[in-house]
C-alpha cells in the first residue's frame, strides 16, 4: 500500500470533479500534482502542492482553489483533517485507523513492498566506472562504482529495465603509454635494470605482466621493433587489467552486463565517422576557426580550420572540434558514437556516472546526444565528487603496488564490502567525501552502516527469541499482517509506522532524481527510530515487544518488527549491503 499514491488518486479525483464543474480546465497538467510528507510533520501526514500548480489552469488564486479542493478531500473517508497553508498549500491529517492498514500491507507484501511502478518498463543504460584500463582502480573508482550500482538496483526497483555497462576506453594514447610500460617490465623480466621515465606508469602492477609476456615470448621482443612489441605489450596489459578490474568490481558486488570496447567503434565499422556524417547531413558540422579558450588551455583547440560540431545550437557554450591536426578523431567524436551507439540499441535514457574533473564535458555530451537523436534521447550525467582517504583523522600514504593511489581493493579488503558501499553513498555524490577507515569499522550510533545493520539483527533477534517465548504463535509475514495492529497506539510506535510508510514515496522520489543517498539517510532515520523504540522498552516494561502476558500485543509488536525488517532488507539491498542476521 503506497499511501501517497493512494492520496495522489483522492487530489486527482478531487480535481477530476471540479473540472467536471467547469471550476478547473480538463486539460490541467495533473503530472504536476504530488502528494508528499510536509517538512514540518506538525502540519500533518500529506500535503499536495494541486492548488498551486493548477490555479493558473483555473484562473483562480491559489487559496481560493484550494480551499475548493480541501473541501472536496474532506470528504474522503480516512481523511480526518484539511488545512490550507501559506498561499495554497494543502495539508492532510488521517485518521488513525489508516497506519494499521499500511502496516499489515508492508508485512504482508514482503519484498514487493516500495517496488514502485514509474518506470513502467522503460529501458535505462547506466553507465558506470569505466576506468581506464591502465591501472588498479583507487578508491575515487570506488565511490562511482558504487553509486551506479546503487543507482541501477533503485532504479530497478521503480520499474525500470536498466541495463548497467563499462565503457573500455582501449583505442586512446593512454593505452599506448600502458603499452610502453609494460614493455619495460618485460625488459626487467628479462634481467635488464630498468628505470621508469616520467610520463610512464610507474606502479609494480605492471611486474606480472612483465613476466606473463616473458612466458609468452622469451626475448624475442628485447631486439624487435617497436611497430612489432607495442600492440603485443598493449593488448596483454590491458587484458591484465581489465581482469583485475573485474576481480576488484567483484569483491565490491559490482557487475555489468556489458562491457563495451572504444576499439569497437573505430574497426571494423568506423562508428565514428558514420556519426560524424549523420551529424554533417543534419547541418550540424562545419569547417571552421575556434577562438582561444579563455583562462586555460583545451588539448583539442588548434588555431587552424577544423571539422567543428555545431554544439552552440543545443545548449553548450562553444563549438567542439572532432579531428586533430593529424587526421585522427578527438575524444569527443567517439564519444558521440558511442552514445549513440546506446542510443541505436534502443537506450533513450541514459545515464552516465564520472569523474567530478569531468564536469565541463558534460554540456558538450549532452548536446551531442541530443543533435545526434534528434531530440529523442536524454543524457543524464551524474558526477561523483573525490574520496579524501584518512585512518584515526590522519590522511592516509599512497600504496606502493599502485604507485600514488591507494587502491580500491587495500580499502575492501581492510574494512569490508558493507563498510565501503554504505558510506560511499552516506553523502551526496557531488559533495567531496572524507572516508576514515578506522571510523567506518567503529561499533557505534556514529557508525551509520554499523547503526543500520545493528537494527536488522535486532530485529531479527526479537523475532528469534519470539519463537523461543511463544513457540505456537505463528510470525510467518501473513500471519502478522492479521495481527490487532490497531493496538498500536503508542507514540513511538506510530512514528516508526509512519516512517515505513514513507519507504515506497522515497523510492520514487530518488529513482526520479537519482539520488541512491535518499535511500541510505532514510534507513538511517528508520534505524534510529526503531532503536529508540528498543530503548524505551527497556526502561518501561509495556512497551517491550514480547509480551507473554499478552499475546495480542506481542502479535501486534512483532509484525512491527517484521514490517521494519522488510523496510531495511529492501533498502539495503539497493545499497548492495548484506542484511544481517546478527552482529558479532
Amino acid at each position: 500500500m503506497n499511501i501517497f499514491a493512494l492520496f495522489t488518486q483522492h487530489v486527482r479525483a478531487a480535481v477530476s470533479a471540479l473540472a467536471a464543474d467547469g471550476i478547473v480546465l480538463p486539460e490541467a497538467a495533473l503530472d504536476r500534482v504530488v502528494v508528499e510528507a510536509p517538512r514540518d510533520p506538525t502540519h500533518g501526514d500529506l500535503a499536495t502542492n494541486a492548488a498551486m500548480v493548477l490555479s493558473k489552469d483555473a484562473g483562480m488564486k491559489p487559496r481560493d482553489l484550494a480551499e475548493k479542493i480541501a473541501a472536496r478531500l474532506a470528504a474522503v473517508p480516512d481523511v480526518a483533517k484539511v488545512d490550507i497553508a501559506g498561499p495554497g498549500f494543502i495539508n492532510l491529517t488521517v485518521k488513525a485507523e489508516v497506519w494499521p492498514r499500511i502496516l499489515a500491507a508492508a508485512v504482508a507484501e514482503g519484498d514487493a513492498f516500495g517496488r514502485v511502478g514509474i518506470g513502467g518498463g522503460a529501458k535505462v543504460n547506466v553507465e558506470y566506472v569505466s576506468a581506464n584500463p591502465t591501472g588498479p582502480m583507487h578508491v575515487g573508482h570506488c565511490r562511482g562504482a558504487v553509486f551506479g550500482d546503487a543507482l541501477a538496483n533503485l532504479l530497478d526497483r521503480a520499474g525500470y529495465d536498466v541495463t548497467r555497462e563499462y565503457y573500455i576506453n582501449d583505442a586512446g594514447a593512454q593505452v599506448q603509454v600502458l603499452g610502453r610500460s609494460a614493455y619495460l617490465r618485460y625488459r626487467e623480466a628479462n634481467g635488464e635494470t630498468i628505470a621508469i621515465p616520467e610520463g610512464l606508469y610507474p606502479g609494480d602492477y605492471l611486474k606480472p605482466v612483465g613476466a606473463a609476456l616473458k612466458a609468452a615470448y622469451g626475448d624475442r621482443l628485447m631486439s624487435a621493433p617497436e611497430a612489432e612489441w607495442l600492440p603485443l605489450c598493449r593488448d596483454a596489459a590491458i587484458d591484465a587489467m581489465m581482469s583485475e578490474i573485474r576481480g576488484d568490481l567483484a569483491a565490491l558486488n559490482v557487475s555489468h552486463a556489458v562491457f563495451f570496447s572504444e576499439r569497437s567503434l573505430q574497426a571494423p565499422l568506423d562508428k565514428v565517422r558514420a556519426a560524424i556524417e549523420a551529424l554533417r547531413a543534419q547541418g550540424n558540422i562545419y569547417e571552421g576557426v575556434l577562438e582561444r579558450p579563455k583562462g586555460a588551455d583545451d588539448a583539442d583547440w588548434e588555431e587552424r580550420e577544423q571539422t567543428l560540431f555545431r554544439s552552440t545550437a543545443f545548449g553548450d557554450d562553444v563549438d567542439r572540434p572532432l579531428m586533430k591536426s593529424d587526421g585522427t578523431y578527438t575524444y569527443f567524436a567517439s564519444d558521440i558514437a558511442y552514445h549513440k551507439d546506446k542510443a541505436d540499441r534502443g537506450f533513450l535514457n541514459q545515464i552516465d556516472v564520472w569523474g567530478a574533473d569531468h564536469g565541463g564535458y558534460v554540456k558538450r555530451m549532452q548536446a551531442a546526444l541530443k543533435a545526434i537523436s534528434g531530440g529523442k534521447a536524454a543524457l543524464d550525467v551524474k558526477l561523483v565528487q573525490l574520496v579524501r582517504l584518512f585512518r584515526d583523522g590522519e590522511p592516509v600514504r599512497m600504496s606502493k603496488r599502485s604507485g600514488d593511489f591507494v587502491t580500491l581493493r587495500e580499502v575492501v579488503d581492510e574494512v569490508g564490502r558493507d563498510a565501503v558501499r554504505f558510506m560511499m553513498l552516506y553523502r551526496k555524490n557531488d559533495a567531496t567525501l572524507d572516508f576514515d577507515l578506522a571510523k567506518v569499522v567503529e561499533q557505534s550510533k556514529d557508525n551509520p552502516v554499523f547503526y543500520v545493520q545493528y537494527a536488522h539483527a535486532r530485529c531479527r533477534s526479537i523475532l528469534r527469541n519470539a519463537a523461543a517465548a511463544v513457540p505456537d504463535m505463528d510470525l510467518e509475514p501473513a500471519a502478522l499482517s492479521a495481527a490487532a495492529l490497531d493496538r498500536l497506539d503508542d507514540a513511538g510506535e506510530v512514528a516508526i509506522i509512519q516512517r515505513i510508510a514513507q519507504y515506497p514515496r522515497l523510492i520514487e522520489a530518488a529513482a526520479q532524481a537519482h539520488e541512491p543517498h535518499r535511500v541510505a539517510f532514510y534507513l538511517y532515520e528508520l534505524a534510529s527510530d526503531f532503536h529508540s523504540q528498543w530503548n524505551r522498552g527497556k526502561d518501561s516494561s509495556h512497551l517491550r515487544f514480547i509480551m507473554e502476558n499478552d499475546r495480542q500485543m506481542t502479535a501486534a509488536r512483532l509484525a512491527l518488527v517484521q514490517g521494519i525488517v522488510t523496510v531495511l532488507r529492501s533498502g539495503l539491498a539497493i545499497l548492495g549491503v548484506e542484511a544481517v542476521e546478527e552482529m558479532r
